[in-house]
């Protein structure tokens, strides 16, 4: 593909969102009814608001789902102290409540526009932005197009591109810099998606560790806490956290597995979106096991096989009632979840082999001894078992855990120094707008 035939590809993608935008709502009233959108704010995807946009210095900052929410809300919250106004876009439900619990009014929450024409200028038209944050891996060609055109720097921030998205790139390799020639900045997660970056086009690019491990631990209510762990008592626990189809049928049958040798096991379900909770709950109701959900508040009593994490923000709470946790989209599909949080609390990790979206996360906790990954269900109810039964060398993990994230640190303060060119500009602009 040519460079001529990159531009045209843009062109046509420009024009056929515009095409087909006065089509998308019966699509955006679709995912509001499977609870993917929020009902009483759909035009906000249209790019519409009740909002005003505030005086002086405003920065866009986008964090498309709940990781990437809890990555940026230290950065957010230096920037704050700049006095600099922030409009924070996610893309889910989920994402948009912890952005809530987290940083309440302090920023102007909007869901993120449509990566359609219309829906991106109506959206820039009103707020204005003079600087564009988005964090991870948000490549959306209309918005980085519409900026670039309106000559709003863009910085990409915690940057990652997973070992599929840099070969599609890699395909079209002239689209891909058409695009990444527009940003400002990127800073990268590590070595490998700094080169991976650069490889594609985008300059300059530093490097600035994950922000996930700069970031405070996920709160827990401390009543909550205390009740549910005297309702567990001394039973053995772990937890599968952010599971995703076919992990859950894992989790259950590691559970009947390590049944036999511990009776008093309970084992902790966390799918990775709640709103799978009620499916997963008949299943294991079918499958015999008794299951109290935690968003019904259900007690946890003696014979409770599985504690259902169908809640929203409490991850905390779950990683606090266990030792061990496995994280998913390891095992029965590829990508991986970040394990940052649960070594954070001081949890012996474990994980499938198929952590190539964290990669580096996942090579620093195992040289350090804070995680192992497993091949299959057998695998990991053999690890459960043996981290049960050995007390030094399940303790062993949390700390190593512990000592990694630690090792880690500083992708927050290399973040604000790769920004600081884009930033200071708008402190003094918003120190002048103050004077007048």
């Amino acid at each position: 593909m040519s460079e001529r035939w990159a531009r045209a590809i843009l062109t046509t993608y420009r024009w056929a969102g515009a095409a087909i935008y006065p089509l998308i709502g019966g699509y955006v009233a679709w995912r509001a009814s499977k609870g993917k959108e929020d009902r009483a704010r759909r035009r906000e995807r249209y790019g519409q608001t009740n909002r005003t946009r505030p005086e002086g210095p405003l920065i866009w900052m986008h964090a498309a789902s709940v990781g990437e929410t809890v990555a940026v809300v230290g950065l957010i919250e230096h920037i704050l102290s700049y006095g600099i106004n922030i409009v924070l876009t996610t893309g889910t439900v989920t994402s948009a409540k912890v952005a809530e619990e987290r940083l309440g009014d302090r920023v102007i929450h909007q869901y993120v526009p449509l990566d359609l024409k219309p829906a991106i200028s109506r959206f820039l038209n009103h707020w204005q932005p003079d600087l564009a944050i988005m964090a991870e891996s948000e490549i959306w060609p209309m918005t980085i197009l519409e900026l670039g055109a309106r000559r709003v720097p863009q910085v990409l921030v915690n940057g990652r591109l997973s070992d599929r998205s840099f070969a599609g790139w890699r395909k079209h390799p002239f689209l891909a810099e058409a695009l990444f020639e527009n940003l400002a900045h990127v800073v990268a997660q590590s070595e490998v998606d700094g080169e991976r970056f650069r490889i594609l086009g985008a300059r300059p690019v530093t490097i600035s560790g994950n922000l996930k491990v700069d970031t405070s631990p996920p709160p827990v209510d401390p009543e909550t806490l205390a009740q549910l762990k005297q309702e567990i008592g001394t039973r053995k626990t772990w937890a599968a956290i952010s599971t995703h189809p076919g992990e859950e049928e894992i989790a259950v049958e590691v559970h009947r597995m390590l049944r036999r040798r511990h009776p008093d096991i309970l084992t902790i379900i966390v799918p990775r979106h709640p709103e799978r909770a009620v499916a997963l709950e008949a299943e294991f109701a079918a499958a015999g096991l008794k299951v109290a959900c935690r968003g019904r508040k259900d007690p946890i009593q003696p014979d409770t096989d599985i504690l259902l994490g169908d809640t929203i923000g409490e991850m905390g709470l779950y990683l606090r009632l266990t030792e061990i946790a496995f994280v998913g989209r390891s095992l029965a599909i590829e990508g991986g979840q970040n394990p940052i949080e649960p070594a954070m609390l001081g949890t012996a990790v474990l994980a499938g082999k198929n952590v190539q979206n964290f990669r580096e996360t996942y090579r620093r906790l195992i040289d350090r001894g804070g995680a192992r990954l497993v091949r299959d269900q057998d695998m990991l109810a053999g690890a459960v078992n043996f981290l049960f039964n050995n007390e030094p060398a399940r303790k062993g993990m949390m700390k190593a855990g512990l000592r990694a994230v630690d090792e880690m640190s500083g992708a927050l303060a290399h973040t604000l120094t790769a920004l600081e060119p884009y930033i200071q500009p708008l402190i003094l602009k918003s120190r002048l707008q103050g004077r007048g």
